[in-house]
């Protein structure tokens, strides 16, 4: 049976719309030819959540109207989508979908009554609220729409938000064992160990005090952070947590700051200066050490860390610097992955002591280890120079000169590697290792790989850490990179000093890019961004480059790019309000405002559809690399046309 879906515009009964904290939308469908489905779709706003329909606090419930005409309720209110446990009870975040089956006694009906519900964040809660609804039902059977579709595929699949980051577990997990080659923390792997299973009073005994130990250097490079999070968070809630991350991750005071240590810290490696921590506090801790018990342990888990921080500082801020412009959970995650790496190790040479017998000896290749990683500081410390150029359009480093400074950094590293460049600490090496020559193959082949970049070649791989293509002077074949453009869009560019990827056209605020869309009578594509986004990049290199993607982008949408890091003044009466009486004066700041309240995500790169009237055809979509996932997303806006 043909389905039926009709979208109803209500508004909530409180004092402004804009204090409810869920914004709901009724459809209905047929299920067969006299029974119909009303669906209440609920999008909760962010840092708040609601009530499953049977909470022992303040359950969300739907009470339809008095004597009902035409009709007779069929069955309970369920949900359609699926609560999580939080503090006990049963909650939606983002997102609630509720579902009523209504049996037609007659071929029309109206249905009417109230949504009741009540919204709390991890502080406080607010009142209850209600909204009223009406739907009028028809027993003649129709095509379901797009909107109805995507509401039901998202309820089936769980939703597409933005999926676990686990480049940066990785990242951070290869960062982790490169720590424990650098020169303060290897020589200490097998004497800790050693130390552990001869204290102890059995085999048992010390593998226990090997894990703890192993433990407590996750919980030291982990707490912290977390509890800095978590307070930040209570404190302020998630709105605050946001907009320091987002701070750190675009303003260019931590950029250039962040660009700073890592030249410091590379300058360190490279052997100039060495970075340590005051004597006393390491000399506390290592008496500390001394006592018996969990507490001795601990204490000896302090030292390490204390004492290997000239080594581990540099690599566990680079760590936490990237891991700051994800999601607010992701700097926790980061520095866990990372601590369980960098406490592996001591754990596994504790289980098995024979182990021991096969490390190598410590030696000048130590100090190779800490230079190479220097190498790489370098490389990474552009990255964030970059960003604060982009965002601010200084026009200071652009692609090529972002190229030029990698390859040269690289080749470099290629020729410290084949033991042409020597510095302070190294020693004179007798012959050319197989290791290093593997090493440097691979470190001049990723050079020639960059060499084509220079006149314009996408390099995909590196997608995420460049500049974008639009910022080169010079592409082969076409002279320059900018692309001729006509009409509003190149307006918008010129206003902004903005462009979209891939020669595309497009619009940089959500007001301009609905009013282009119903001149054109198109859906609109917003691109949730950012300049120092690197997923961002590399969506647009390796997916929305493909020629079917591209495509549709540019005939069967209207592009809208909301920077949520971009700098550019507004006009005095294009400044935003929020509900706080905050002034946004900022194209970035309106954007993520933006992004958060009317879309519900705090993170780039996030997708979505809108009609030219600006209702949501499909779920919103994150980073996803599925080309074919992609291409059903943007067909899923069009089958309404």
């Amino acid at each position: 049976m043909a389905a039926l879906s009709a979208a109803i515009a209500v508004s909530a009964q409180l004092p402004g719309e804009a204090l409810s904290t869920v914004k709901w939308n009724v459809t209905w469908e047929h299920v067969s030819a006299d029974t119909c489905r009303i669906i209440f779709n609920g999008s909760i706003s962010e840092g708040w959540h609601t009530y499953d329909t049977r909470s022992s606090l303040y359950p969300t419930d739907v009470i339809f109207g008095e004597n009902p005409s035409g009709y007779v309720l069929s069955g309970e209110l369920h949900e359609i989508s699926t609560p999580v446990p939080f503090e006990g009870e049963p909650v939606f975040f983002d997102e609630i979908i509720l579902a009523q089956d209504i049996v037609l006694t007659d071929e029309n009906a109206a249905v009417n009554g109230e949504i009741t519900w009540m919204a709390c964040t991890e502080t406080q809660c607010a009142s209850p609220e209600f909204l009223e609804f009406e739907v009028m039902l028809s027993g003649t059977p129709r095509q379901a729409s797009p909107h109805q579709e995507a509401v039901q595929q998202a309820a089936d699949e769980g939703g597409s938000g933005k999926g676990f980051n686990w480049a940066l577990v990785i990242e951070a997990v290869l960062w982790g064992f490169a720590a424990l080659l650098t020169p303060c923390v290897f020589p200490m792997v097998p004497m800790t160990v050693s130390f552990f299973l001869k204290g102890a009073s059995s085999p048992a005994a010390g593998r226990f005090r090997a894990s703890m130990y192993g433990l407590f250097i996750i919980l030291l490079y982990t707490v912290p952070i977390s509890l800095i999070i978590l307070i930040t968070r209570l404190a302020g809630g998630d709105a605050v947590t946001a907009d320091i991350f987002n701070w750190l991750a675009t303003h260019w005071i931590p950029n250039i700051i962040f660009f700073i240590v890592f030249m410091i810290f590379a300058a360190s490696f490279f052997g100039a200066f060495e970075i340590t921590l005051p004597s006393s506090l390491v000399n506390k801790s290592d008496k500390g050490a001394d006592k018996k018990g969990l507490a001795g342990i601990f204490f000896m888990a302090l030292t390490l860390v204390l004492v290997s921080f000239s080594c581990t500082g540099p690599i566990v801020g680079s760590v936490l610097i990237k891991a700051t412009q994800g999601e607010f959970w992701e700097p926790m995650v980061a520095m866990l992955a990372f601590s369980l790496a960098f406490a592996l190790p001591f754990t596994v040479l504790a289980l098995f002591p024979s182990l021991l017998k096969n490390l190598p000896k410590s030696g000048g290749w130590l100090n190779s280890v800490k230079v190479v990683l220097g190498f790489i500081e370098v490389a990474l410390g552009f990255k964030f120079l970059s960003v604060a150029d982009q965002t601010y359009h200084w026009g200071l480093l652009d692609r090529e000169v972002y190229l030029a400074i990698w390859i040269v950094t690289f080749s470099l590293l290629g020729l410290y590697l084949l033991g042409k460049i020597r510095f302070a600490h190294d020693d004179k090496p007798e012959h050319l290792s197989v290791t290093r020559l593997a090493l440097a193959i691979a470190v001049f082949s990723f050079v020639v790989y960059m060499i084509p970049g220079m006149f314009g070649a996408p390099l995909k791989a590196l997608s995420g850490y460049l500049p974008p293509l639009t910022t080169q002077d010079f592409v082969i074949g076409s002279g320059s990179s900018a692309q001729v453009q006509t009409g509003r869009a190149a307006e918008a560019e010129n206003r902004f000093g903005l462009h979209l990827p891939l020669g595309l056209e497009g619009y940089f605020t959500i007001e301009e890019g609905l009013a282009a869309a119903k001149e054109a009578g198109k859906p609109v594509f917003v691109d949730i961004t950012g300049h120092g986004c690197v997923n961002c990049r590399e969506m647009e290199s390796r997916v929305w480059s493909d020629p079917q993607v591209l495509d549709i982008l540019r005939n069967e949408y209207v592009i809208v790019a909301l920077y949520t890091d971009d700098k550019t003044r507004l006009d005095k009466d294009e400044w935003v309000e929020t509900e706080n009486g905050d002034i946004l004066k900022d194209l970035g700041r309106v954007n993520s405002y933006i992004a958060r309240t009317r879309f519900g995500v705090n993170a780039q790169p996030n997708y979505v559809l809108l009609s030219p009237d600006g209702e949501l055809l499909a779920p919103v979509r994150g980073y996803d690399l599925s080309i074919p996932g992609f291409i059903e997303f943007l067909e899923s806006g069009l089958k309404d046309r």
